[in-house]
């Protein structure tokens, strides 16, 4: 995968993003709950795209939330979407950045398929927490619709989603992992950094 046919990718799809959002907040609720995310924790947000997980960040009383999104397109709109002082949004590869403090909590909402070298993502997000900070892989939807969808236009921008397993050993080498979930309606993997 090449950055610039990812950038074009989304880019193009930026302006209707929210409105193609299928969300259930049951299912986010779960996903943050799994991520640990709650009242005064630092999260980064990778791949934010639009900033669709803001507002649930913001409603849990996270201290700050700095979004990464490498769509200069998606990236604007996040950083649109809400004008709270605990909210950043840098437009980088999330893999060439360095940050001046950890964060407690790293989410991956929608977008992991996205990353074409998944052990050289983890291996970089897990020197961006602190100690015992929490990482999470999370979807919204089931793996099988997941790849389907990716089939499609997406076909040169993804890779296929690991199932739970894989990707819990994977992870394995820099958290311990406590939740591997893959059913009907959500994927999540999730671990704190050794």
């Amino acid at each position: 995968m090449e950055h610039s046919d990812m950038i074009a990718f989304f880019d193009a799809l930026a302006p209707t993003w929210d409105t193609q959002l299928i969300r259930s907040d049951r299912i986010i609720h779960t996903i943050l709950d799994c991520g640990g995310i709650s009242s005064g924790k630092r999260v980064l947000d990778v791949a934010c795209g639009t900033g669709v997980l803001f507002p649930d960040y913001l409603s849990r009383g996270v201290k700050s939330v700095v979004g990464v999104d490498i769509s200069p397109a998606m990236a604007k709109i996040a950083a649109e979407k809400c004008a709270d002082p605990r909210l950043q949004v840098l437009c980088a590869d999330v893999q060439g950045l360095a940050f001046d403090s950890p964060f407690d909590c790293v989410m991956i909402y929608n977008a992991f398929p996205h990353f074409p070298d998944p052990a050289g993502l983890l291996s970089h997000l897990s020197r961006c927490l602190t100690a015992g900070g929490r990482l999470t892989v999370a979807h919204g939807m089931s793996r099988a619709k997941i790849d389907a969808h990716h089939r499609g236009s997406a076909c040169k921008v993804s890779v296929g989603l690991m199932p739970e397993t894989e990707l819990a050993a994977l992870m394995g080498q820099w958290f311990r992992v406590d939740t591997a979930v893959s059913d009907e309606e959500k994927y999540i993997v999730s671990g704190v950094r050794l």
